[in-house]
């Protein structure tokens, strides 16, 4: 019997064009967590290099952690993860929701 395995991709494509694999991440043991880092991670798990479990588990992070920063680049790209822009973000989105 064929075990049901996921097939992941040797590579996806980075937030900045670049291709991404898993060596290419930035190494577990990342403390700090800069806009690029960020995006590709986010990266990673939307093309299906990893997934959130592997990410949040390999990072040491909270789902609710990894979350925020996919809705953050969902919303406003790269620039969405920037610490000292997310309130602005934050604000602009609510007020676009009113809308």
């Amino acid at each position: 019997m064929i075990e049901n395995q996921k097939i992941r991709p040797a590579q996806v494509i980075g937030p900045l064009g670049e291709p991404l694999t898993i060596d290419s991440l930035p190494p577990a043991n990342t403390t700090r967590w800069v806009v690029r880092r960020k995006a590709e991670v986010v990266a990673a798990v939307n093309g299906g290099l990893l997934s959130i479990d592997d990410v949040c588990e390999r990072y040491q992070l909270t789902l609710e952690e990894f979350a925020s920063w996919q809705r953050a680049v969902d919303r406003s790209g790269m620039q969405g993860l920037r610490v000292t822009r997310i309130q602005h973000y934050r604000d602009l989105y609510e007020r676009q929701q009113k809308y």
